[in-house]
């Protein structure tokens, strides 16, 4: 069954390229000219892939990404005119999954549509060790890894389902959130570059592209972490990149046994 792409943009050309070379990978796109068509389409037919532009009548690009993180964790690519770092990071701090600036090379949409695809449904992938600095090594009270869950205190990976859990209280994650702890929390004490997770997210070289990662680690922190500015799970290795705990806290009853 081929999978479904909206396609939210007002300029026909560029509508136009998007479905010629999209329907040409065997993808179904859907197309809204305007945000509030947009946020009709998704809460009547979900589509599995989004592509947003930013400035559309009726309803911007950022709102129609906070209206549809509301309801879904559906992977949205954002394509917009906006070059500047901050409309980045806006967009990526209210949920895009990635961030493309037009004008564009339309093989590039494609690559990035068939990476995000894979990340966000191809479950069977595990993290990769290997992909990891020689800088930390696994030790210490460590993650209890299974097919389905990884756990360590009051965090929980539900693999099946791609949630987190926080103190058992589902935590809304965008999928390359979840898929940035997830690759984190199978490997606590790995140090991985920022390169290296971009790689992993995205099955393709870096495109100097540090600051899509570092917004994704700020957001995790904001959802996890007790105090984000002194981040116990999350931790950065100066000059290097990021880690995870390598232990767990022990709690005062098994501190008295």
């Amino acid at each position: 069954m081929a999978y479904r792409i909206l396609v939210a943009e007002d300029d026909g050309d560029i509508v136009q390229v998007l479905k010629l070379y999209l329907n040409n990978e065997g993808y179904e796109v859907l197309h809204a000219p305007n945000g509030a068509e947009a946020l009709e389409i998704m809460e009547q037919q979900p589509a599995d892939l989004c592509i947003f532009d930013i400035m559309m009548p009726r309803m911007d690009g950022y709102e129609l990404i906070r209206r549809v993180r509301e309801f879904s964790a559906v992977p949205i690519i954002v394509l917009s005119a906006k070059r500047e770092d901050a409309d980045r990071i806006v967009g990526l701090n209210i949920g895009a999954d990635d961030y493309l600036v037009k004008p564009f090379n339309p093989l590039e949409v494609v690559a990035r549509v068939r990476s995000v695809l894979r990340r966000c449904y191809e479950f069977d992938k595990k993290p990769d060790p290997s992909l990891s600095t020689d800088a930390g090594e696994e030790g210490g009270s460590q993650p209890l890894r299974t097919e389905d869950d990884i756990r360590f205190e009051n965090l929980r990976l539900d693999r099946n389902t791609r949630k987190l859990y926080v103190d058992e209280e589902i935590v809304s994650t965008t999928p390359a959130e979840f898929r940035i702890l997830e690759l984190l929390m199978s490997h606590p004490g790995r140090v991985y570059t920022k390169i290296q997770i971009y790689e992993f997210l995205n099955g393709e070289y870096y495109i100097n592209d540090e600051n899509t990662i570092t917004v994704h680690i700020s957001n995790l922190r904001k959802k996890i972490e007790a105090n984000k500015r002194e981040p116990r799970y999350i931790q950065t290795v100066r000059g290097i990149g990021y880690k995870f705990c390598e232990e767990q806290k022990v709690s005062d009853e098994e501190t008295e046994k």
